[in-house]
């Protein structure tokens, strides 16, 4: 007698994730398939040099504040349109956003202020 579809998916339902990660295997051992997904490695290859040639927009990330909390907090509202409890959250919670979609020259100029100051930045 078959077992239903709806019955496998119910013993399933009630297994642990080690017990799926063996029925996964063995499945793959039985039918000698794969569970990964299979991507052909040029279209990839293409797709992600596409990508770094076309960025024409990054945006800036704070990672780090540095010694100079305060002077980073000038910076980050005479940067953004940030009042001063909006910038003082911002520096006290990295890693965060300081700019976004900007074109990549504003960026490293927004990067370097920052850097100036004593903040680590990253261009994303």
């Amino acid at each position: 007698m078959a077992i239903g579809k709806d019955e496998i998916i119910e013993a399933i339902s009630q297994m642990t994730v080690m017990e799926l990660n063996d029925l996964v295997k063995a499945i793959e051992e039985k039918f000698g398939v794969s569970a990964q997904m299979a991507v052909p490695v040029a279209a990839a290859a293409s797709s992600a040099s596409s990508e770094a040639e076309e960025k024409t927009e990054f945006n800036v990330v704070l990672k780090a504040v540095g010694d100079k909390k305060i002077q980073v907090i000038k910076v980050v509202r005479e940067l953004t349109s940030l009042g001063l409890k909006e910038a003082k959250e911002l520096v006290d919670n990295p890693p965060k956003n300081v700019a976004e979609a900007v074109p990549k020259e504003k960026a490293e100029q927004i990067k370097a202020k920052l850097e100036e100051v004593g903040a680590t930045c990253e261009l994303v």
